[in-house]
């Protein structure tokens, strides 16, 4: 077992974090500027499903993108500049995260990403998509990209259970995922695992499992969120009409602490809780403050004495 808690942290942090990551090897800070380019989801336009996944809000998960009718060119300046203003002169990566940013022919997706490969401003690409959207012709483009620009491709993942991807009218399998992370291996972009806990009625056990399950399979970081109802989403109506139990912040402090356990030590942590814009928010209202989530991790884990990676099968 691997028991040194801080192998992979500069501000006793328990776990691997992205800023530790692009710190040391960049040695400079590292910023994600959220772009929307455009694209839409076999989820949303027939081709898979209409009205897209439950959770998903209309902006397609991009809400924190502020105006969406810039061009792209804009939108990355403009954002780049906002970071700036938090953390002068920090590098940016262009964050392609509104829908399904790989669901287009191989023409559109050079047309889209080639400027910013181009860019002496852009340190590198990151690239939000479906598990189901990564033909053969594309991810041999973002392959050979990454030779020349660091590469992510990040894959919403939300739950190894089948049921509840039915619930989450997901419409694509488990599998698919591994499929897909198995391909992104053998390359050399970096990949990123989205997962949601408090979905509906998955017990804390059964959350636990998806980072036990995850961990057999190559990928690189993962992003842990909360369940956020939005209004006018489809799983927020549901909730109104017909409320399920919603972690807690101490269960879902709890919960995340026995995942990070469970995750390897070398694997980075981009997020240990989401972004839930206040004004549409529903519940759970705890998560507006990011920094007290976080604060309670750290706590719990210093109180445990324990670590990511202490359970690990590969510490």
């Amino acid at each position: 077992m691997y028991n040194n808690p801080y192998k992979n942290s500069c501000d006793n942090k328990r776990y691997y974090t992205i800023s530790y990551y692009f710190k040391k090897k960049y040695n400079q800070k590292v910023a994600k500027v959220p772009l929307n380019a455009g694209f839409t989801c076999p989820n949303r336009d027939g081709t898979k499903g209409i009205g897209g996944c439950t959770f998903c809000s209309e902006k397609g998960s991009g809400d924190s993108i502020l105006k969406f009718d810039q061009d792209l060119e804009t939108q990355y300046e403009q954002g780049l500049k906002r970071m700036r203003k938090k953390w002068p002169n920090c590098l940016g990566f262009a964050y392609f995260q509104s829908y399904t940013n790989t669901y287009a022919d191989l023409e559109t997706i050079k047309k889209i990403y080639d400027p910013f490969y181009a860019r002496e401003d852009v340190l590198g690409i990151c690239i939000a998509t479906r598990a189901d959207c990564l033909e053969e012709d594309v991810l041999e483009y973002f392959a050979n990209k990454a030779r020349e620009k660091e590469t992510w491709i990040e894959i919403g993942l939300q739950s190894v259970h089948e049921k509840t991807i039915q619930r989450l009218n997901r419409c694509h399998s488990t599998n698919e995922v591994w499929e897909a992370l198995k391909k992104i291996k053998n390359t050399q972009i970096k990949s990123c695992v989205h997962i949601i806990n408090s979905l509906p009625y998955e017990t804390k056990e059964e959350m636990i499992d998806t980072v036990k399950e995850l961990s057999k399979h190559p990928f690189d970081a993962i992003k842990i969120h909360m369940l956020h109802l939005i209004q006018n989403t489809a799983l927020a109506k549901k909730y109104k009409e017909s409320p399920f139990p919603i972690l807690s912040l101490e269960e879902y402090v709890d919960v995340v602490v026995r995942q990070l356990e469970y995750l390897p030590y070398d694997c980075i942590i981009e997020r240990l809780t989401g972004d839930g814009m206040a004004d549409d928010l529903i519940e759970p209202e705890w998560t507006i403050k990011k920094t007290i989530v976080t604060n309670e991790i750290d706590k719990k884990m210093a109180k445990e004495n324990t670590w990511q990676g202490k359970k690990s099968r590969i510490s």
